[in-house]
Formats: C-alpha cells, sequence, structure tokens
C-alpha cells in the first residue's frame, strides 16, 4: 500500500474512541506546553509582525489569536500562532524527523476546530493524528531530506496539519489524500532560516497550508492525490528517501509517545549537553582549560554557532550556551538569552575554550562531555534525551515550567481547559 493511503485511512477512519490514553496524554502534556510557550513568546517580533498583518487584512472573524482577542480567517490564525508558538524555540521536538510536531499541527487544528465548533475531545484526537502523521511523513522522507536543508518542522509538518484539518472538516480517506496530495505543491521551509525570524515563520506557513489545503478539497478541489510519492513528487524532488517502514504500525503504535519536551530555552540539539553539564555543575571558570563536546555530526549545521551576538544566535550555539551555564545563567530562563549576555567578555573568552567534535557513533539525542581543568584533572558527562521519563514526572516538568512562563494561576488555569478537554473556542479564548 503507498503511504498517501495510509495516512489517508489512518486521518479518516480511526476512531476517537480507540486512540490509546497514553498518547491523548502525551499530547494534553504537549498542548499545555504549546499553549505556555506560544503566549510568553506573544510579545516576540516574529509574532507581533504575522499577528498586526494578519488582524490589518481582516476577513471572516473565525479563529482567535494567541495574545490578541481579534479573531481572523482561519488560515491566517493558523500562520500567526503557528509563527508565534514556536517564537521562542522552546516548544517540542521529535528526533525520529529532527522537527517540531506541535507548533505546526494544533494551530491548524485549533483553527479549524474553532470553525466546526468542535469539542475538545475532538480537537485533542485530531492533533494527537496529525503529529503522528508528521513525524511518519518525516521518517518517510529521510534524514538526506533534513540534511540537505528542508525544515521538517515545515515540510513534514505541513502534511500533519492538513490530515488533522481534514479530519476536523470530516474528510474521508479520498479526501485526506487529496488534502496530501495539494499540500505537495504548498509543503516548504528551509533550514538556511535558522537563526532569524525565519525559522518560526516556517512553523505558520506550515499550519496555515494544512488549513488552506484541507479548507479548499472540503470545497471540491482537485489536486493529484499522489503527488507526496508519485514520480514528480514532493519526495523525489525534496530529497525523499522513500523509507517505506516508516508507516509500520501506524494506528497501533504511536511515535509521538516519545515527543521530547524542552526544559531548557534554546535548540533542542543543545539540551543532551546542558543536561550533561548539570551534572558535574558547579564548575570554576577560572580553572577551566577546555571544554570538548562530541555531538552527532547532524548537529553541527544546526546549533554550533562559534560566536553569535545575538539572544537568538545563542539558543544554536554549543559554546555559549555552555559557558552561560558555567557562568551561572539559568538556561532554562527566557531572558537568559540576551544580547547583553553575549557581549560579556567572561563569557566570550570561556566559549572560545568549547570545542565541538562530530562522531557519528554518537545518538543524535546524545552528547559527550568533558572538562578538561587547569591542574590537569578531567570531568567527564554524558547524556541522552531518550532516556526514559515517568509520565507522571513529565507532567510536572512541564507544569513547572508553565507556571514559570505564565505564572502558577494562569498555567493552572490553562491546564484545566486542556485536560478537561473543554470545546476548541474555549481553549482559544484561553490564549488571549
Amino acid at each position: 500500500m503507498m503511504i498517501t493511503s495510509q495516512l489517508a485511512e489512518f486521518a479518516a477512519q480511526t476512531q476517537t474512541r480507540d486512540l490509546p490514553e497514553a498518547a491523548l496524554r502525551m499530547m494534553r502534556l504537549s498542548m499545555l506546553d504549546w499553549a505556555a510557550v506560544g503566549l510568553a513568546g506573544r510579545d516576540e517580533p516574529v509574532a507581533r509582525i504575522t499577528r498586526d498583518m494578519v488582524l490589518d487584512e481582516g476577513g471572516a472573524p473565525q479563529a482567535g489569536l494567541i495574545g490578541h482577542s481579534g479573531r481572523v480567517p482561519a488560515r491566517a490564525a493558523a500562520l500567526s500562532n503557528g509563527a508565534t508558538s514556536h517564537a521562542l524555540d522552546y516548544d517540542d521536538t521529535h528526533f525520529a524527523h529532527i522537527g517540531h510536531p506541535s507548533v505546526a499541527v494544533i494551530p491548524a487544528a485549533l483553527a479549524v476546530a474553532e470553525i466546526q465548533d468542535a469539542d475538545g475531545a475532538s480537537l485533542q484526537a485530531a492533533a494527537l493524528i496529525g503529529v503522528e502523521a508528521s513525524i511518519r511523513v518525516g521518517v518517510w522522507l529521510g534524514r538526506d531530506h533534513y540534511q540537505t536543508g528542508f525544515h521538517q518542522t515545515a515540510t513534514a509538518g505541513a502534511f500533519g496539519a492538513g490530515l488533522a484539518a481534514a479530519r476536523l472538516l470530516g474528510l474521508d480517506t479520498q479526501g485526506c489524500a487529496m488534502v496530501l496530495g495539494l499540500l505537495a505543491t504548498r509543503a516548504s521551509g528551509l533550514k538556511s532560516q535558522f537563526g532569524t525570524m525565519g525559522k518560526p515563520f516556517n512553523a505558520g506557513l506550515a499550519a496555515a497550508n494544512g488549513v488552506e489545503a484541507a479548507q479548499l478539497v472540503a470545497r471540491g478541489f482537485v489536486a493529484n492525490p499522489q503527488a507526496l510519492e508519485s514520480p514528480q513528487g514532493f519526495g523525489p524532488t525534496h530529497a525523499g528517501q522513500d523509507i517505506k517502514d516508516a508507516m509500520q504500525g501506524i494506528g497501533q503504535e504511536w511515535i509521538f509517545d516519545t515527543v521530547s519536551h524542552k526544559f531548557h530555552a534554546c535548540c533542542h540539539g543543545l539540551h543532551a549537553v546542558l543536561e550533561a553539564g548539570l551534572t558535574l555543575a558547579p564548575l570554576d571558570p577560572a580553572m577551566i582549560d577546555r571544554i570538548e563536546v562530541t555531538t552527532h555530526p547532524r548537529w553541527m549545521t544546526v546549533c554550533n554557532q562559534v560566536a553569535p551576538m545575538t539572544g537568538l544566535g545563542a539558543k544554536f550555539s554549543y559554546g555559549t550556551v555552555l559557558a552561560m551555564q558555567v557562568l551561572g545563567h539559568d538556561t532554562a530562563v527566557l531572558a537568559s538569552y540576551s544580547d547583553a549576555v553575549c557581549a560579556d567578555p567572561a563569557l566570550q573568552a570561556l566559549r572560545a575554550r568549547v570545542h565541538v567534535t562530530a562522531d557519528d557513533s554518537v545518538a543524535e539525542t546524545a552528547t559527550r562531555l568533558r572538562v578538561v581543568l587547569r591542574d590537569g584533572a578531567v570531568r567527564e558527562a554524558r547524556h541522552d534525551l531518550n532516556a526514559p521519563m515517568a509520565l507522571a514526572l513529565r507532567q510536572d516538568k512541564i507544569q513547572t515550567k508553565a507556571r514559570s512562563l505564565l505564572g502558577a494561576s494562569r498555567a493552572d488555569a490553562l491546564w484545566s481547559v486542556i485536560e478537561g478537554q473543554a470545546s476548541a473556542r474555549e481553549m482559544a479564548s484561553s490564549l488571549v
């Protein structure tokens, strides 16, 4: 069976009652995480610019915006909310394909769910199916797609966003296949935007493209339903590897269950080394001769900026975040990543002693850290983000993160809305 057919059947035919509670629980936690980082990022330049643009354009008041009481067309809301929720680069990541599933899929699902006046259970089911589909499309495309320069959050994410929207619009299997085919000519996003507003904008594009394709197909739009994988289709023209076992167990096994949430406010590729660094703390910066990081080669082009001078660039720099950690800056706090911190002579001197080496024997989710002290002593640590974490501990960490970003009262109220499966419109209202 072709992957388009498998994905379309998964989106259209999976019954909400058959979704496993553990997967739905993970979706609710990711929804809280997504909402918290979106609200925390609502005043970032990319959030303000995209929000102002869609408000100025106006249109049918179909869906709400993060950080504003205005209502705009669903596609516009998905664009703005996708960019806003990825503005801080503090949202979840899945390392199966190296993408951020929630920021592409949840904004699309929420916008369409508002149009449909959907209940919370339907919204969460659609979002879960969308993120699972996006990850599997990303796995099917393979690492060559990512290494060539395509941003999986935007490319694979668009297909997941489209299927979430299609499910909420009630499209059948044929309709879902048509959405995938149409998205094959719309999905886009490049890694060359990393470190700029273009990266979070990619998430908004994915969400908006998903809404647009589903709405067009619902109106009768006809595209090539096999354009995801056919000759001259998306996969063959975008360095896709056609990894067919990417669909193995779809509907029974949930890859999304192994999503990774961020507990440091920087690129997820840096989190393993920061977790390793925590086990060596405290370190006296005056005693450090050199810091050696060994990571998977794929991260060298993602988060190894050598000497960034902006807070945004710092989020993509091994040397900068390690120097921050040693110097006592809390890497979980948004304000720690600033231009002023990057300009600090002490930080610049310490990050110059950080040396990053690629080794393909290191897992993509892992890092080895070696600190050589001036007296010849050596401190070593390693960490793998795929190490199991109990769901109760994950919930506690995400709720703590949300409270630190929003304050306890608002974070707890938001969790009540999500856990109680309040309607899509109530969910949207909680994001103003």
